[in-house]
């Protein structure tokens, strides 16, 4: 038995949901309509440099559809295809989710509750995009709710941030993950492993800054570099600025962080996948979700370790 108290070698996203609800939760990605500071034009435009929404976002997503709309396709998607859950968390993933007025926000947010099997948000945003206001109306819904902010960091270093066009800096980060902590609410954050510029040696370095911020949840997704975003263009022109790893060789550099990280920050992923014809990059074939978790853990059992085994708190 570990730490987070269950017998798997990490502390899951999955067992974590069962030790807040007591069964399986579904979440339901919803694309409400919004934008982001970095397209609109008042931090810039095109986005961040790796940046490709329609790569992540369910066919049912259209922001044509009422967010009520959207929820109800997605739970008649998942009750036929899995037949597993009966609450639901509406993820709501395109894009910068707190980037609109609060009136906006509330007429947005509500209707998901609309739904009796839904249970909580998850509310995906950039750390710029929140204040006071925002953080108390979460906080309003989180005394009868579950609610979770889940910010993009991407990188722990300025350098890196400036280089992918991010638009913030880290200290923004951590200021946004401190604040919504303090309401109470459930915070989660988002990196990529193998942004130009970064190697191994930084991603080590990183944990101890990760550790430090008052997170519940974690989320780390590999380099993927889709068509027509800039990183593309970069990476035509000078890919030698760009370090990607075999699958096996990315499993056990994640397994080496892991190694360090906190023993109760949950890790709701450690990779990701998209569908091939989005990537322009080199990629791990068609490998699903499933089985590059089962391979994860196979390998933490042949390594037999742990998370937070060198955690030093």
């Amino acid at each position: 038995m570990y730490p987070w108290g269950d017998d798997r070698r990490f502390n899951s996203y999955s067992n974590y949901f069962r030790r807040q609800f007591g069964g399986r939760m579904q979440k339901l990605s919803v694309n409400a309509g919004f934008t982001c500071p970095n397209r609109d034009g008042t931090l810039g435009v095109g986005g961040c440099t790796f940046c490709s929404n329609a790569a992540f976002t369910p066919s049912y997503c259209q922001p044509t559809k009422s967010v009520r709309q959207q929820l109800e396709e997605g739970i008649e998607f998942h009750r036929n295809r899995y037949r597993q859950a009966d609450r639901y968390l509406a993820y709501f993933q395109s894009f910068s989710n707190t980037y609109a007025s609060l009136d906006r926000l509330r007429a947005v947010f509500l209707q998901a509750f609309e739904l009796p099997e839904v249970a909580g948000l998850i509310i995906g945003t950039r750390p710029d995009c929140i204040d006071e206001e925002k953080l108390d109306f979460f906080a309003t819904l989180a005394q009868d709710h579950y609610v979770a902010i889940e910010y993009g960091i991407e990188s722990c270093y300025d350098e890196t941030l400036r280089r992918v066009h991010r638009g913030h800096d880290f200290a923004t980060a951590q200021q946004a993950v401190e604040r919504t902590a303090a309401r109470g609410l459930h915070v989660g954050a988002h990196f990529i492993l193998g942004l130009p510029g970064e190697n191994r040696a930084m991603w080590l370095s990183a944990v101890d800054r990760l550790n430090a911020l008052p997170l519940n949840t974690v989320k780390f997704h590999q380099l993927q570099i889709f068509k027509g975003t800039p990183m593309a263009a970069d990476y035509a022109a000078h890919p030698e600025h760009y370090t990607f790893f075999a699958l096996d060789e990315y499993i056990d550099l994640f397994i080496d962080l892991l190694e360090r990280l906190r023993p109760s920050l949950v890790v709701e992923r450690f990779a990701g996948e998209a569908p091939p014809r989005y990537q322009a990059g080199p990629t791990w074939g068609l490998v699903r979700n499933e089985q590059l978790l089962a391979m994860f853990e196979r390998r933490l059992q042949e390594r037999d370790t742990f998370q937070g085994r060198l955690f030093q708190g």
